[in-house]
């Protein structure tokens, strides 16, 4: 049924993160800046010799390094290096082209000056930035290392010096014990890997390393066939002294080499575009459609007998428990644990909510859960929690379709498997699409997914 992209594309360039992004333009737009604040200090006129300078310095330093994450003694020495080699390339430019004399000396002399200090400021109000944000309860990140070797020690000290990603280091998973175990790890070795699964469930642990040795791959595959049961982000750290990495892209984590197995797409840069893409367009939705929402509601309320909305309980991202809006569409709202599905010509269905639910229009409040960052527009639709328990266990990596918000629509809904899904080949069609999803995602996909739903709104007769 599905055509088998895994030899296209196994592994991804990570996204860079907004830190990086931040830094790829603060460095040329710091040094621009100082120089028109400097040329305005002073009073002298932006000519034509200063915009080829400001695009020049910008040519030169962009992207800009990433020194947020660097203590900002260490950044010194980095920015003044960096500002020596710069000066004397303009300075040659200018040499060889006869222009310093269009330049004030006291402007060039200040904005030399000034430029590495501001930068070096940056840099410090950056990395104060990042260390306060990561301390934040909302920001610790539980992590667990699978392996108590020398290689688990070493990125157990990686995790422990890196303040400004809010890691928090559990401990260690090995089968081995006693002497075998390194010895900076036998203090805090948690058990062995028939139990991290269920610790992971338990202690809502986010990212889990694995260190493993490369001759131990039997064991490997075992437990992420176990792993993928659970919504935490897996890493495969190898010891690549050696070995010439081909085609796969290796993430940099304090140092340390660290191979994404299993992670959200919507990470950094990734993150901020799909946050911001979905606030302007729901947004832009919900004004648009304010007026329909409140007939929408005036005819839910005349219709039936209780609320207008309802929520439902559903799994979000990494599998946390959410409240979901929707139109009432049904007389009667189940609270049990086993839910069951609407089915065509429910009885439980309004005549309004039958309209409601065969155009979408019922879907209509989950625009204020994405305003609340609990949904995004496109993503995999939230399944009942009973239904999760139910199918974690059948489909296999079910659960990782959580790793990323839950949507109003999705790639599977718009390939033709919208509404009821009565089958278990139904559901798990629907799980390889939404892990086609995440696989591919890109904000182009999400703008084809929100035109092809519109057609389908417009169009399809098929959903109730």
């Amino acid at each position: 049924m599905f055509e088998d992209r895994s030899y296209k594309r196994t592994f991804y360039s990570a996204p860079q993160s907004v830190p990086a992004l931040v830094a790829a333009f603060l460095e040329p737009g710091l040094t621009v800046a100082v120089f028109l604040a400097v040329n305005a200090w002073f009073g002298e006129p932006v000519i034509r010799a200063s915009y080829v300078l400001c695009l020049l310095v910008f040519t030169l330093t962009f992207p800009g390094r990433d020194r947020f994450s660097t203590h900002p003694v260490s950044a010194i020495t980095d920015i003044l290096s960096a500002w020596a080699v710069l000066l004397a390339i303009l300075w040659a430019f200018a040499y060889a082209t006869s222009s310093l004399g269009y330049f004030d000396t006291r402007v060039l002399t200040w904005w030399a000056l000034l430029t590495p200090l501001l930068q070096w400021a940056s840099v410090g109000l950056g990395h104060r930035l990042l260390r306060w944000l990561a301390r934040r309860p909302q920001a610790r990140s539980a992590a667990v290392i699978v392996g108590a070797g020398a290689l688990g020690a070493k990125v157990a000290r990686a995790l422990q010096t890196d303040g400004t990603h809010g890691r928090e280091l559990l401990g260690f998973f090995d089968d081995r014990l006693g002497e075998r175990v390194h010895a900076e790890a036998r203090d805090h070795h948690l058990g062995t890997l028939d139990g991290l699964a269920d610790f992971i469930r338990t202690r809502n642990v986010r990212e889990v390393y694995i260190t493993l040795p490369l001759g131990s791959q039997p064991r490997i595959v075992a437990l992420l066939e176990k792993l993928q049961g659970t919504t935490a982000s897996l890493f495969f750290v190898p010891d690549v002294f050696g070995i010439s990495i081909i085609q796969g892209r290796l993430q940099d984590l304090n140092g340390m080499a660290v191979v994404g197995i299993c992670d959200t797409p919507f990470t950094g840069s990734n993150e901020l575009v799909k946050r911001c893409s979905d606030l302007l367009l729901a947004s832009l939705i919900l004004v648009m459609v304010a007026p329909l929402m409140g007939l929408i509601a005036l005819g839910v309320k005349l219709s039936s007998p209780g609320p207008v909305l309802y929520k439902q309980r559903r799994n979000g991202l990494d599998g946390g428990e959410i409240k979901v809006y929707k139109f009432r569409s049904m007389r009667v709202m189940e609270a049990a644990d086993e839910i069951r599905q609407a089915t065509r010509d429910d009885p439980r269905i309004t005549p309004f909510g039958a309209f409601l639910r065969r155009t979408s229009l019922d879907e209509l409040p989950q625009f204020f859960n994405v305003l609340q960052g609990r949904m995004s527009i496109v993503g995999p639709r939230p399944h009942a929690v009973a239904h999760n328990e139910q199918y974690r266990e059948l489909i296999k990596a079910y659960m990782v379709r959580h790793k990323v918000k839950p949507g109003i629509t999705g790639w599977a809904q718009v390939n033709g498997l919208r509404g009821e899904t009565d089958t278990l080949d139904k559901m798990r069609a629907r799980v390889e699409y939404d892990l086609e999803y995440l696989r591919n995602w890109s904000l182009g996909l999400d703008l084809q997914i929100i035109a092809r739903t519109i057609r389908l709104v417009v169009f399809d007769r098929n959903a109730y």
